[in-house]
């Protein structure tokens, strides 16, 4: 038997960030969207849990130290399941680029493996075990729109009308997320106690104006990443010239571009070539499902 995942890549259509509380987590408010950028998980019986990567992702290690490698591990202790499995991930999803490829790999290896070792675990089971192994896992589990609270696990469903359109900007050098958070800390504006997101937002997402939604895109970690990433401030500039609605996705340095429909991806990445030569251009579309078997 063999069990095929997809997990998608997710961008922040709004991410506010409060000030960092006593265990050093900072409190978020955070709306997600799932975009169809997928990781694939596809997993086969075994003796014992053993991990391959592909895609982009094939020089990254295959110990404990990947999500995925974690996850299963977890979900064969909480099961008390004797057996093992070969997983292989083949990434495409940006690696350090703010869009949760590696809660992706965690996400499809939980359903793939649930399903594979014939647990019948309910979402609310793997929410909950996602949610032990990284903030953005539960999301991946979920997908479509969704409001984020606390560490951005705490999910909420949105209504979101309408189809969203993107261009993410990968750069060859990625960001970490806790560097970010501490520019955040050391530069940021003064964060408050509880973020929250704009209401006029949350209306936009739900009568559909994805004009709106583009052009009122926020993200407290923008700035910070931008500074600390020469390539995506360059790549931001450029989209700011063209007037092109643009969020750093996540903790960066991944550029989401809001497009129509009609854009041309080649003339876009020839757009960004210009301001960094070695800029990669993705196109996606969201929202989606969460991770789910093919």
């Amino acid at each position: 038997m063999t069990v095929s995942v997809r997990a998608p890549a997710k961008v922040n259509l709004y991410l506010a960030v409060g000030a960092p509380r006593p265990d050093g987590y900072h409190p978020l408010a955070t709306v997600f969207q799932a975009v169809d950028l997928y990781d694939t998980v596809t997993v086969r019986p075994a003796d014992e849990i053993t991990l391959q990567m592909g895609g982009i992702g094939a020089h990254l290690p295959t110990d404990y130290t990947n999500l995925a490698m974690r996850a299963a591990v977890h979900l064969a202790e909480f099961a008390d399941v004797e057996e093992g499995a070969d997983i292989f991930v083949e990434k495409r999803i940006p690696i350090a680029g703010g869009m949760a490829g590696g809660s992706a790999d965690a996400a499809g290896t939980l359903v793939a493996l649930d399903r594979l070792w014939a647990l019948g675990l309910s979402q609310e089971q793997l929410l909950r075990i996602g949610a032990e192994l990284g903030a953005d896992v539960p999301f991946c589990l979920m997908g479509g729109t969704a409001l984020g609270m606390n560490r951005g696990d705490e999910l909420t469903p949105l209504l979101s009308r309408g189809k969203y359109s993107w261009v993410f900007v990968t750069q060859e050098a990625g960001l970490s997320t806790p560097d970010v958070f501490r520019r955040f800390d050391l530069e940021g504006p003064e964060a408050p106690e509880v973020p929250e997101v704009d209401t006029r937002f949350l209306a936009a997402l739900a009568q559909g104006d994805t004009e709106f939604v583009a052009r009122h895109a926020q993200n407290d970690l923008g700035e910070c990443a931008l500074a600390m990433h020469t390539d995506a401030r360059a790549i931001m500039d450029a989209c700011h010239r063209a007037s092109l609605p643009a969020i750093v996705s996540g903790s960066g340095p991944t550029i989401a571009v809001f497009v129509s429909q009609d854009e041309c991806l080649d003339s876009l990445t020839e757009l960004m070539q210009e301001a960094v030569p070695t800029a990669q251009c993705v196109a996606a579309r969201g929202p989606v499902p969460g991770a789910h078997v093919v």
